[in-house]
């Protein structure tokens, strides 16, 4: 080998490894490289199986059409704290994509609400694990399950806790909604108040990455405002056996006789606390007519009792599933009417109870549908539920919570309008249909002294802003905990889903 050989072969040697090294410095370090690092196979890229797995795990399409730069799915409390470290350290170097989202079950209809562009997603799918203490009093439940996981292992044992009422929704969603109480509709609400109200203690990682346990006796504020990811709920557990329940279909034709009958129930309810019900008006695509679905719960194996009579005598039914059953039936029944992947919106609205209030929302929203009958995969869902004032009460007696709810206000009904549909270009329009209703509804409510100012959560459309309608000294305590727990802000700047306190 000559000398001019040996120059060559070392110039090759040169330009390689300075091609190699461009390519490094070419790519910068982000979050997502440096949470795969630290987390391995727990992080998944786009086109990666766990990575599609949990798109498609959104039951909105708009949530599954969100792409983050990569998901983390966390199987430990440990990891959670690893990644939100990570988070917040790389945020403060400037690293890009460190803004993160964190989701539960998945539920939230709209686009961000728990799914991030061009971020990290937090999926706590893998974190589902349900146990009961040997006292048979206190359910643990880890924050990526359903209310399926629970409830499919607490009938077994005869237990119970005041939970949802679709098997598929995330338990940490319902109960929280954002990384706050936001309350929770259960079947066991008039005995046992709203699901934030069973909750005893929330094991929650804070911005710093610190693992804290906060309930009525330890970090009370934190507990009452929960500024940070819950990874564990607590839940006050009772004995339960089976109950009653299903849903009856009903022809429109007998719509007066149903207002009759609801407004009826949501003042007996408070008499009868075992019974609830959702009284809802449905069209789908392909039916001439709107059809009339109730859901009947009572929590005693007792079948038809008497606060229903007034709905269950009604006729003709078009289908009648009420039977004696268990809660995980009950829910799984439920998810089957909801099901997952159109593309969604809904609003909420809360007035006192009154039959031609309701009659005339009925009919605000008849006539915003007309104009819509032809588009692609439509379905409207009007439902009416009952706010009895002993549910408010249970949540005092709790320790109340940061709805500002009070039984003074009566016993209240709360409206929730549900849009889905197919198609991506109709999205203006039915999101303009969902305002102009809460629009017209709050004013014709208003103007007889019937609308409430509480926009329950969980129903609420992004911007709805629902914490404002909570009482001012509730919305205090929130923002001074998240100025103690969460000094930096990262759950309000560095997480742009959910509700924001400022």
């Amino acid at each position: 080998m000559n000398a001019y050989t040996i120059v060559l072969l070392g110039l090759a040697f040169v330009f390689t490894v300075a091609a190699e090294f461009s390519q490094v410095i070419l790519v910068p370090e982000s979050c997502c490289s440096r949470l795969s690092t630290v987390l391995g196979d727990k992080v998944s890229f786009p086109n990666e199986a766990a990575y599609n797995v949990s798109l498609a795990s959104y039951w909105s399409q708009q949530e599954q059409e969100v792409a983050p730069n990569c998901v983390v799915r966390p199987k430990s409390t440990g990891d959670v704290s690893t990644a939100i470290k990570c988070l917040t350290q790389g945020a403060k170097e400037h690293l890009p994509s460190c803004q993160f989202a964190i989701k539960g079950g998945g539920h939230m209809m709209w686009a961000g609400a728990a799914n991030i562009a061009a971020g990290v997603t937090i999926d706590l799918a893998a974190m589902s694990d349900v146990s009961v203490n040997a006292a048979r009093t206190l359910t643990s439940v880890a924050a990526g399950a359903v209310w399926l996981d629970e409830y499919s292992h607490l009938d077994a044992l005869g237990l119970a806790v005041s939970g949802g009422r679709d098997s598929n929704v995330g338990v940490a969603g319902l109960t929280l909604g954002g990384a706050m109480r936001a309350g929770g509709l259960s079947y066991f609400a008039p005995r046992f108040g709203f699901v934030c109200d069973n909750v005893l203690n929330y094991e929650v990682v804070l911005a710093s990455g610190e693992v804290v346990n906060a309930n009525a006796s330890s970090r009370s504020d934190l507990f009452f405002a929960l500024k940070g990811v819950v990874t564990r709920f607590d839940f006050r557990t009772f004995t339960q056996n089976n109950i009653w329940g299903g849903s009856v279909g009903y022809d429109i034709s007998t719509k007066d006789q149903q207002l009759e009958a609801f407004s009826h129930f949501a003042d007996a309810n408070n008499d009868d606390p075992y019974a609830a019900l959702i009284h809802a008006y449905a069209w789908i695509e392909g039916h001439d007519e709107w059809l009339i679905s109730n859901t009947y719960a009572y929590t005693k194996p007792e079948p038809y009792p008497d606060i229903f009579g007034t709905f269950t005598s009604i006729e003709p039914q078009i289908h009648n599933q009420v039977r004696i059953t268990t809660m995980t039936s009950l829910a799984i029944e439920m998810d089957g009417s909801n099901p997952s992947g159109d593309r969604q919106v809904y609003v909420t609205v809360t007035v006192a109870n009154n039959i031609a209030l309701l009659s005339k929302v009925f009919e605000i929203v008849d006539t915003l549908l007309e104009p819509l009958k032809t588009r692609s995969g439509l379905r409207y869902a009007l439902a009416y539920q009952a706010v009895p004032t002993c549910t408010m009460s249970r949540s005092l007696t709790s320790g109340g919570n940061a709805l500002g709810l009070d039984p003074g206000d009566g016993n209240l009904v709360l409206i929730f309008l549900d849009i889905s549909w197919k198609k991506a270009t109709d999205e203006e329009v039915m999101n303009r249909q969902a305002r102009s209703f809460v629009k017209q509804v709050e004013m014709l409510a208003a103007s007889s002294d019937m609308l409430h100012r509480w926009r329950y959560l969980n129903y609420a459309a992004q911007w709805q802003n629902p914490i404002g309608s909570y009482g001012y000294g509730d919305r205090e305590k929130l923002r001074a905990a998240s100025r103690e727990y969460d000094p930096d802000q990262v759950f309000q700047k560095q997480v742009p889903g959910g509700y924001k306190l400022f």
